[in-house]
């Protein structure tokens, strides 16, 4: 596309107004992944069921994204990215009205599903649309609008949550979304510039359920892995075959001229660095939103509310490092920050094990500012990387593959934390801090683990975007 042809090029007003059209979305997609779980004991008696099959309404929200997530850059392509957000958009806000309405555990369940379909291909199609807006040298800017809900839901959510839970009732945690959702799809359809759909693509049904069924059994196996609910040997046996169809897909999509995952897009180095690299990063620093809470509360004898107000200050980090972000990546480059960002995120995990029930209040709010802070720098960089140098035309699939990524790096980094404190406290005794200190000390290894990748980046990778000057000139 040419870039002066793009809306925001144009009209400088939309370089506020499209980063928040799309914030909104993501931010309803990340406050509806975790504020559900501080309401699950009060749904759970309102629904007259438990709270452990009531965590079925997390899974069947999280399975949809997970399976629909790759279909999003087909639809985007073949009938628009401003029809096809506003109709995501559309679908969760709805979905979101009727959980707030269900009367019983299964209504429940296929609300969940309903939002999920809207999840699935709002976040991705709002970051295309993103994309699209912007010229290559702005991207940084743009990016850390889309970055900061992703980063401010997981640590507002609980909070929130616990907060709609305690003073109103459960079913305001999905009627929090209606005015954003009416608000986003106005906004979208003012400001957003449509590209036509191409009615010539065509839909690679057997890759869809050949990798939909594979990204679904993994799912399940992450899922599954967090819980403990199903025996090892079943769980290794879903991650069997989910590699297995893996792979028959890699080879089927070699002979596919557009299957409905690009795996060459991993060939581009700075794609395939941002996306698995980066993803190691993100395991780890996703695990915290997960088991900081729970060292809070359990092993510190917070209250939810005081647990929350805490966790809720990491949400400061992504603030101050928009005001920062875009020079430091133009002095140094994205290779120097990712290496930096992740040995610091990684210094910073391992000093919880720091804190302790005696720790004063406000140091611990000044520590969780300090982890927001590295956590932020590594997931903006990470993702701002990715997209840097992917051309035009394969945007909606790139966006589509990373955002199934992302999904996956935060399954995963739960599942990864609640595992290794279930192994540590295998005999089933009482929560203490020193348990939570050695969970985050071993996921403190990841980061340290993705340098490597981070190393193979060149100075001139992402330099359109970064601004690095120190560019080889040929």
């Amino acid at each position: 596309m040419n870039e002066g042809s793009l809306s925001t090029e144009r009209h400088p007003r939309l370089r506020i107004l499209i980063p928040v059209v799309v914030a909104i979305a993501f931010l309803m997609e990340q406050l509806d992944s975790t504020i559900i779980t501080t309401a699950i004991p009060d749904m759970a008696r309102s629904l007259a069921t438990t709270p452990v099959r009531l965590n079925l309404a997390v899974t069947a929200c999280v399975l949809t994204l997970a399976v629909l997530i790759p279909l999003s850059g087909w639809f985007a392509d073949r009938f628009g990215a401003r029809r096809i957000f506003i109709v995501a958009l559309a679908i969760f806000t709805v979905g979101s009205a009727l959980c707030g309405i269900a009367r019983s555990f299964s209504m429940l369940i296929a609300t969940r599903v309903v939002q999920g379909v809207g999840g699935a291909m709002m976040t991705p199609v709002g970051r295309l649309i993103l994309l699209r807006s912007f010229p290559r040298r702005e991207l940084v800017t743009a990016m850390t609008y889309m970055t900061f809900p992703a980063i401010l839901g997981p640590v507002i959510g609980p909070l929130l949550g616990g907060l709609l839970t305690t003073y109103s009732s459960w079913r305001w945690i999905f009627y929090v979304n209606l005015p954003f959702g009416l608000a986003g799809m106005a906004l979208a359809a003012r400001y957003t510039q449509e590209l036509p759909g191409d009615p010539a693509v065509k839909f690679d049904f057997p890759g869809f359920l050949m990798f939909g069924c594979a990204v679904a059994l993994l799912q399940i196996g992450l899922e599954s892995v967090g819980r403990l609910e199903l025996p090892a040997a079943a769980i290794a046996g879903l991650f069997l075959v989910a590699a297995a169809l893996l792979l028959a897909f890699a080879r089927y999509a070699r002979h596919v001229r557009l299957p409905v995952v690009d795996l060459t897009l991993f060939r581009r180095r700075t794609f395939a660095v941002g996306t698995l690299a980066g993803g190691l990063c993100r395991i780890a620093l996703n695990g915290t939103p997960f088991l900081l809470p729970l060292m809070l509360q359990v092993g510190f004898g917070m209250s939810p509310i005081g647990s929350g107000s805490l966790t809720f200050i990491a949400s400061g980090g992504a603030i101050i490092v928009r005001l920062f972000i875009a020079r430091l990546l133009r002095t140094l480059g994205f290779g120097r920050v990712l290496i930096g960002s992740a040995i610091a995120g990684s210094a910073a995990l391992a000093g919880f094990t720091l804190l302790g029930p005696g720790t004063p209040r406000w140091v611990i709010g000044l520590y969780v500012l300090v982890f927001g802070l590295t956590r932020s720098t590594q997931f903006m960089t990470s993702n701002t990387l990715s997209y840097s140098d992917t051309p035009s035309e394969q945007l909606s699939r790139a966006t589509s593959l990373g955002g199934l990524a992302q999904q996956l790096t935060v399954s995963f980094g739960v599942s990864l934390s609640a595992v290794l404190l279930g192994i540590l406290n295998r005999h089933g005794q009482t929560l203490t801090p020193a348990r939570f200190h050695e969970v985050f000390l071993l996921t403190a290894l990841l980061p340290l683990l993705a340098i490597p990748g981070f190393r193979r980046l060149r100075p001139q990778d992402g330099a359109l975007v970064s601004g690095y000057r120190s560019v080889p000139r040929g």
